[in-house]
């Protein structure tokens, strides 16, 4: 009976998030009641207060329920990123898989067209913004950790001192999504962000010989190994932008 009660628990706080989600991106957050999240739930404002201390606590649950996933892989690659053989290509993956699920996941779009378009920084929802300033600064330095191991990796130095580079960074990624949730039908999220996530990095000065086809990474080695002298020729040879310089650990 305690095992069944704790299903139906869960489930209640399904509801709950669910039904939040849905008005939360109809109505907007400030427009929204807790009586209105209980009854398009189907249960009782004591049960929303019962889960959710109040509208921030369950607008943040209902953002971890897809943040969350991502916030891990992000954290896990940074404890990695010393062991990782291409640090660099981990975070690209990361990034790009979160572009990803907004672009294809009905509930992790939802979700962050809600939080980009429909919240207001008001004092009922102070812990919203804390939460979000929380969770900003701490992608932020796993990113920094990531970079930095990849410098490490690369050699060189970096076009940008390296706090600049993940500000820049994370701007990038939510200037696409920010744009893609007002007019998703303007342009391919994942396809555009690839190209774009691509060039910030090149431009920072890193080589990312795992985007290019098989062959092209294996004319560029024979060309290294002994060929080719220009260095500029060979990557135009290979569709490859030019960096400034290459990434060292230097402004690390």
């Amino acid at each position: 009976m305690a095992r069944r009660t704790k299903v139906e628990a869960l489930e209640t706080r399904n509801r709950l998030l669910d039904a939040a989600e849905r008005l939360f991106q109809a109505k907007g957050v400030t427009s929204t009641t807790l009586g209105d999240i209980a009854t398009a739930a189907g249960t009782t404002r004591g049960a929303v207060y019962h889960h959710f201390k109040d509208k921030a606590d369950l607008f943040n649950a209902m953002m971890e329920r897809v943040t969350l996933p991502m916030e891990d892989a992000l954290a896990e690659m940074a404890k990695d990123a010393g062991e990782q053989t291409e640090p660099l290509q981990s975070l690209r993956q990361v990034m790009l898989h979160a572009l990803h699920q907004i672009a294809h996941d009905e509930r992790t779009r939802r979700v962050f067209e809600v939080a980009m378009q429909k919240v207001e920084r008001t004092d009922e929802m102070r812990a919203v913004h804390e939460r979000h300033v929380q969770v900003l600064n701490e992608c932020q330095a796993l990113t920094r950790t990531a970079l930095r191991e990849a410098v490490h990796r690369q050699g060189g130095a970096l076009s940008i001192a390296l706090p600049a580079a993940t500000l820049g960074l994370h701007a990038l990624i939510d200037g696409l999504i920010h744009n893609w949730l007002l007019e998703p039908e303007a342009f391919d999220l994942v396809r555009i962000g690839r190209q774009t996530l691509d060039a910030y990095l090149r431009g920072l000065g890193f080589e990312l010989p795992w985007t290019r086809p098989a062959g092209a990474r294996a004319a560029q080695g024979r060309a290294r190994s002994g060929g080719v002298g220009n260095a500029g020729r060979r990557r135009q040879a290979i569709g490859e932008a030019t960096p400034t310089r290459p990434p060292t650990a230097q402004n690390t």
